[in-house]
């Protein structure tokens, strides 16, 4: 047996094998060179760009953040719904996340869809605006309604102290009665000037249809009103209330001033309407105060009142009085003839002397002292208007206020 001699300085080593055995053997690799690292096999391939190693979570649906948002809100119900049940759809084809976004915006706005249909149907929209409009101002018409008494917070009925309105029973003392109202005409606001003029011309032509008996107006008892402002008008207010109040400072109205056909019988209801149809021609005197200043326009009015006072007393005569009211009512109708003839003579005159002596005679016929006999067989007021200074006979032409029948 021969003993193979060392490797001399020449010949390099062999590999080191190791002992045979039954284990799998692993490939051997050279040495790296220095500063590298070996190629060691992984099971981990290196980390690069475009990779992450954690899983990015699926989007959440913008339709779905926007229906929670709207329905959470209320401001546009029916968008939200709309937007929800989108969501949905797109949550299930995409596999993006907020289906409980989805649901709760769509319940959320259901709700207030159903509220919305549910106002409008029962008027609460109506209402709510309304509400806005009274707000708005404290010039406003304050909604007051015909027939309400009211206080005001410091007794004022004019200017800008009226902030606030009470309503209260008509049996109690109050600050003023509202006897009429109606709205303004016109999209932009005419001006404090023209819409007090308006309030004044409608309101006073309004008085006799709530209180048709003017004797029984208090003495110091004016027309105001309460009018829009220029802020309320471009919220749509338009309301004028027309009110009775006291022209005494600090006094107060005591029960209601109405007199109209839910409060009269038949029998002062035919009396006033006649009344009335000689009050209107007399309102309608010629704004000169004298009647050398303007003579045709004195003709023409006391024509004008002759023609009432024809009619007048023809309806006096066509009704059937009560028993105890036919005499003083013919008796009153006679007088009413006779006046009738002497404004018929003023209408013809050539000259103002003549106006005024035809004129004379007429309105002493007019004298409202001569009616007190029938209004007191007829149960109405028997104290006569006080007059505006002017009077009848005064040689002014008279203004007609001082013989109110």
């Amino acid at each position: 047996m021969s003993i193979p001699p060392p490797p001399g300085p020449h010949q390099p080593q062999g590999p080191y094998q190791p002992p045979q055995s039954g284990l799998p053997q692993y490939p051997q690799y050279p040495q790296a060179a220095y500063g590298q690292q070996p190629p060691y096999p992984s099971p981990y391939q290196p980390w690069g760009q475009g990779y992450s190693p954690y899983a990015v979570p699926a989007p959440v649906n913008g339709l779905a953040i926007a229906s929670l948002v709207l329905g959470l809100l209320c401001c546009l119900p029916g968008v939200g719904l709309v937007l929800g049940l989108v969501a949905l759809g797109q949550i299930r084809r995409r596999g993006e996340r907020g289906r409980a976004m989805a649901v709760t915006g769509s319940v959320f706005s259901s709700i207030g869809l159903a509220l919305a249909v549910l106002v409008l149907a029962t008027g609460g929209a109506a209402d709510f605006w309304q509400g806005v409009k009274e707000g708005v101002d404290d010039s406003s018409s304050l909604s007051l309604s015909t027939g309400d008494c009211f206080d005001t917070p410091d007794g004022a009925l004019t200017g800008d102290l009226v902030s606030d309105v009470t309503v209260v029973d008509c049996e109690r003392t109050h600050d003023g009665e509202v006897f009429a109202t109606f709205d303004l005409k016109g999209s932009a606001y005419p001006g404090d000037s023209s819409v007090g003029d308006s309030a004044d011309q409608r309101c006073y032509a309004l008085e006799d249809g709530y209180a048709m008996d003017g004797w029984a107006i208090p003495h110091d008892v004016d027309v105001y009103h309460f009018t829009p402002s220029e802020d309320s008008w471009g919220f749509g207010d338009r309301e004028v209330s027309c009110v009775f109040g006291s022209t005494t400072e600090g006094k107060k109205l005591s029960g209601s001033l109405r007199n109209d056909e839910s409060t009269l019988d038949a029998d002062q209801i035919a009396y006033l309407d006649a009344a009335h149809v000689l009050n209107s021609a007399l309102d309608t005197v010629p704004e000169s105060e004298y009647v050398e200043d303007d003579l045709p326009g004195y003709r023409a009015w006391a024509g004008r009142v002759a023609t009432a006072l024809g009619k007048q007393a023809g309806t006096l005569r066509a009704h059937d009085w009560d028993p105890d009211a036919k005499r003083p009512v013919n008796d009153l109708a006679a007088d009413l003839d006779k006046a009738r003839a002497e404004w018929a003579k003023a209408a013809q005159a050539t000259d103002a002397d003549t106006y005024y002596a035809h004129y004379d005679k007429a309105s002493a016929l007019l004298d409202p002292k001569r009616t007190v006999t029938a209004r007191k067989a007829l149960g109405l007021a028997t104290t006569p208007p006080s007059g505006d200074g002017g009077g009848a006979g005064s040689g002014s032409g008279g203004s007609g206020s001082g013989m109110e029948v």
